[in-house]
Formats: C-alpha cells, sequence, structure tokens
C-alpha cells in the first residue's frame, strides 16, 4: 500500500483540475496511473508542467502523484504546475517568496468564453448577405 501523502493541492487551467499528493521519494512522477512521460508526450508541455520542481531541484526529494481532470493538454499542464507549486509551498513554507516571484503561485484565470444566441460562437456572427 502507498504511504500517506505528505500533503495533497489542488490547481486549475481552463477546464482542467489537477490533485497533486507529494511523498518522500526519489523522483517519480505519476499522472493519472502513468508516468509523466506517457502521459504528456509533448516535451514543451511536460517542462512547462514540472517547472517548480525543476527550478528547486527538488525534483529527487520528492515522490509525485497526480490525478488530473478535464481540459486538453495545455489546461492540464498548466493546472499541474499551480498544484505542484502549492504543493511544494506547503511543504517549505521558505519556497513562498521564490514560487511567488517566478508565477508559479498565480492561477491563470483565462476561461472559454460562452457561446451567445444568435452566433456562431461567443463572438463571431454568420455570414451577411445582402440579398
Amino acid at each position: 500500500m502507498a504511504t500517506k501523502p505528505l500533503t495533497q493541492s489542488t490547481g486549475r487551467r481552463k477546464e482542467a483540475v489537477a490533485r497533486v499528493r507529494l511523498r518522500e521519494g526519489e523522483g517519480k512522477v505519476v499522472v493519472n496511473g502513468r508516468p509523466v512521460e506517457d502521459y504528456i508526450p509533448s516535451l514543451t508541455s511536460r517542462n512547462y508542467a514540472m517547472e517548480p520542481m525543476t527550478s528547486q531541484t527538488l525534483s529527487t526529494t520528492f515522490d509525485v502523484d497526480i490525478t488530473v481532470d478535464g481540459g486538453g493538454i495545455s489546461g492540464q499542464a498548466g493546472a499541474i504546475r499551480l498544484g505542484l507549486a502549492r504543493a511544494l509551498v506547503e511543504v517549505n513554507p521558505e519556497l513562498r517568496s521564490v514560487m511567488k516571484a517566478a508565477g508559479f503561485l498565480t492561477r491563470d484565470a483565462r476561461e472559454k468564453e460562452s457561446k451567445k444566441y444568435g452566433l456562431k460562437k461567443a463572438r463571431k456572427a454568420p455570414q451577411y448577405s445582402k440579398r
């Protein structure tokens, strides 16, 4: 059975929600039961998601178990990034100023705008016809 997590935190971005659990370990990162390399094949997205760990060279101190749901790869990577930063600050409060300065603790609140009636999307109008 898995050991009790040191901390658990949540990150959100667009429609994605990530629950991040940190445990003492040797640096294994598992997303939805799969290694992070398998779950996020894009190197850019993976580096973006794991930035809080790599910036503080904590990648070998903790095992990370992530459950992520909703959204696409980009939104999920952003949610993982925020959740990871929050979890690291919870474990070591001295990292807060560094994480804040790097922008890891700021929630990106941009969401999809809702569709309006009479329009095709939120702002796209049907093609105008003179006759």
